[in-house]
């Protein structure tokens, strides 16, 4: 069974619901095992989200609206998307009290967890430069499309079987509707005869294991990057998470595609030195930072170092574009059209026997439970913030003995 898209409609009671993997602000994901007629398995993870907590969490319609409309262009996003740094829309779930998507599962966990288990929290330069290189075609790619991202982290990408990244979560992702330019200008770069194409291996691993993925596997689909023929209006919504906004989100003057990239720096400089570059003591000093302060980069001069400092450039139009990027010498020797073929990336997850099981889950009562733990949650935060204020307030207005007389 299919929508009116063709997307497949999946069966959460013919279809197996093996663990959760995890959730995030507006839905629960989990490990599904689809029954099907090849001899391999398939595994796909399967974010759900209670139609009970959207309309909970909303005090109006008009926000309940917003919700539903956040929900429909993620489902949009993925049923657009055809790249293999990207997920695709296996098939949808529905019911009276939730609603869902599935997606390629990634059995690596995500590049976040993958940090934690290098010796010294931190990456080297040269795996760093790999995964830099499929971020940037990754969003290169969305932004084609219209898509600005808006959440790039650590948290958010993913490790494919393959050992490549894959990009998830479009919540806090938007189209920009475009004006048409003034003029277009087109540029046709002619290619080598395939005959001369030289193959070579971007870089160089230690020899882990075969992902599966041949150099000289000419079978591979070429990526075509829509190019942006219009002229992008800004968004002015205030989205993000905290450490990544760029500074243009904060001052509310509206943003674009220009917010990736300083996301891209951030995330390169957690890659390198373990931590983000602007946490303050809170959201407040946090903000402040981004705004004012420059990421401080020790070390001695680098490539790398020159690249996110220009990442983290405060002025969006003097930041980095994506031509800029793709020419700066911390990719030099980088052949964009290859890196897909690249067979031993810097790691390849470890196969596992069997799949931990948590016996059978019922999904639509799991999610809710999980919400409505959150829902209390929030209100005991309420709570205490508004003592907070009232004891603030008290201190602040506290009458002055001697003014009595």
């Amino acid at each position: 069974m299919e929508d009116n898209y063709g997307i497949p409609i999946l069966d959460i009671k013919v279809h197996k619901v093996i663990s959760p993997l995890g959730r995030g602000a507006k839905g629960v994901v989990f490990l599904l095992h689809t029954k099907t007629e090849s001899p391999k398995e398939q595994f796909l993870a399967l974010k759900v989200v209670s139609k009970s907590s959207i309309e909970e969490d909303n005090a109006s319609r008009r926000r309940y609206n917003k919700e539903y409309k956040t929900i429909h262009l993620e489902k949009e996003i993925l049923s657009s998307l055809h790249h293999p740094l990207l997920p695709k829309l296996q098939g949808l779930v529905e019911t009276e009290r939730i609603i869902g998507y599935a997606i390629d599962y990634c059995p690596g966990g995500n590049l976040h967890s993958l940090r934690k288990k290098q010796t010294e929290k931190m990456f080297s330069d040269n795996i760093i430069r790999f995964y830099a290189a499929e971020l940037v075609l990754a969003l290169e790619y969305l932004h084609g499309l219209g898509f600005v991202y808006r959440d790039l982290k650590p948290e958010n990408i993913m490790i494919q079987e393959n050992g490549h990244l894959m990009l998830i979560d479009f919540d806090l992702s938007t189209k920009l509707p475009v004006k048409p330019p003034q003029s277009i200008r087109h540029t046709t770069k002619q290619s080598a005869p395939e005959t001369n194409k030289k193959k070579k291996q971007l870089f160089r691993f230690q020899k882990y294991r075969n992902s599966g993925i041949s150099p000289e596997d000419d079978s591979t689909t070429t990526i075509t990057v829509p190019e942006l023929a219009s002229i992008p209006t800004k968004s002015n919504s205030f989205v993000g998470t905290e450490e990544y906004i760029a500074p243009e989100i904060i001052q509310g003057n509206g943003h674009d595609f220009a917010v990736d990239w300083w996301c891209l720096g951030i995330v390169l400089y957690e890659m390198l030195y373990g931590i983000t570059p602007f946490k303050g003591t809170n959201r407040k000093d946090t903000f402040n930072r981004i705004l004012h302060k420059s990421p401080c980069l020790v070390g001695e001069t680098t490539f790398l170092r020159d690249l996110i400092e220009k990442l983290l450039e405060k002025d969006p139009m003097k930041r980095l574009g994506i031509e800029e990027i793709k020419r700066h010498d911390f990719f030099k020797g980088v052949d964009w059209e290859l890196i897909g073929k690249i067979s031993r990336p810097p790691y390849l997850p470890i196969e596992e026997e069997e799949m931990k099981e948590n016996g059978e889950i019922d999904v639509e009562r799991f999610v809710q439970r999980v919400f409505e733990e959150e829902e209390m949650k929030e209100k005991e935060r309420t709570v205490i913030d508004h003592k907070k204020n009232v004891q603030e307030l008290n201190q602040l207005y506290e009458p002055n003995p001697f003014l009595v007389f």
